[in-house]
């Protein structure tokens, strides 16, 4: 009886595995973030799909890497909750129609010292246009003024559901509006700014029907804040930097700025595609534009790994960056 009964449990431990566990990751991932927009009855019968659990119990699984980064986790908590950092940035900005807070990060050895004015840095990160804030960047916010000897900024800017992106592309504008007041106060050139983003932070995902079609292959699609943040699949178009340059007129397109992308070719989440295809548009408008594909960088070091110099592709990323910044600058 012992023998069988062990016999018996192995399938009920298998089944349980291959069956109960991803049904019940997948149903409590949909039960959270949403369920397929499908009406009635109809939304669970999709949920339900065997193609869909697969892949959505396997996009969940893959955070599980983001436990790697737990030590950086609580560094960044501590350096921004330390006063004496304080000496190294404002904090806590109040800025724009909505009253968002910005932090700035003042260049080495200088303190906001009234010396010659630094470029300014606007750094805009990312989080699925559901996520994220400014406090998280502190360290990589800290490292770039230090790398890139400029004034660095990282705003704030409201994410769904409380806004949607044009809510967000607003706020950065309101941003953008402040810099353009604000710079003699605090030392630094507002002729001379660059915009640095990092996955929904203007960056990454360039064409969203594209994306949209690449979270429906992943099955995170109907989980995903990115369809919600843009008020439904009809206005991806509109909300599309591709979309948007081939709209824009002779006179508009000779305003576009110099363009550097760089790309991660790990990156499961924003495939490298989307780059490259914005960079044979750009240079096809003859807008200005350098590529750089990071070899295994993933969607998350391309970020994470520029908050400390101990990171494994710290100096590969920064390098590219500041070469980019030079030229941009007109410093050589």
């Amino acid at each position: 009886m012992a023998c069988l009964k062990c016999h018996l449990s192995l399938p009920v431990a298998a089944g349980v595995m291959l069956v109960g566990l991803p049904y019940s990751i997948s149903l409590a991932a949909q039960w959270l973030y949403g369920w397929p927009n499908k009406p009635g009855y109809k939304k669970y019968i999709e949920a339900l799909k065997p193609r869909r659990i697969y892949c959505l119990s396997r996009a969940v699984l893959e955070t599980v890497k983001y436990l790697q980064y737990g030590r950086l986790y609580f560094q960044w908590k501590s350096w921004y909750k330390d006063a004496e950092n304080h000496k190294h940035y404002e904090k806590g900005i109040t800025f724009g129609r909505r009253g968002n807070k910005l932090d700035l990060y003042h260049p080495p050895n200088t303190g906001g010292s009234k010396d010659v004015p630094t470029p300014l840095v606007v750094f805009i990160y990312g989080g699925a246009w559901g996520s994220g804030e400014r406090s998280i960047y502190c360290l990589l916010a800290r490292q770039m003024a230090e790398e890139l000897n400029a004034t660095v900024i990282c705003p704030d800017y409201c994410t769904y559901p409380k806004g949607n992106v044009l809510g967000m592309v607003q706020d950065i504008a309101d941003c953008l509006v402040w810099a353009q007041e604000s710079g003699p106060k605090f030392n630094f050139d507002k002729d001379n700014i660059v915009l640095i983003g990092h996955s929904a932070g203007l960056s990454g995902v360039y064409n969203i029907m594209d994306h949209y079609e690449h979270e429906q292959m992943r099955g995170v699609e109907y989980v995903s804040t990115m369809h919600k943040a843009m008020n439904g699949v009809e206005n991806f178009p509109y909300y599309s930097p591709t979309e948007i340059l081939r709209e824009f007129s002779q006179d508009k397109l000779s305003r576009v700025p110099t363009f550097a992308l760089l790309h991660g070719t790990s990156d499961i989440i924003v495939p490298v595609a989307s780059s490259t295809k914005l960079s044979e548009l750009l240079t096809s408008l003859s807008i200005k534009v350098s590529l750089y594909l990071l070899p295994r960088v993933d969607h998350t070091e391309i970020v994470t790994d520029l908050m400390v110099p101990d990171r494994r592709f710290y100096h590969a990323i920064y390098s590219c960056i500041k070469q980019e910044y030079r030229k941009l600058l007109g410093i050589f």
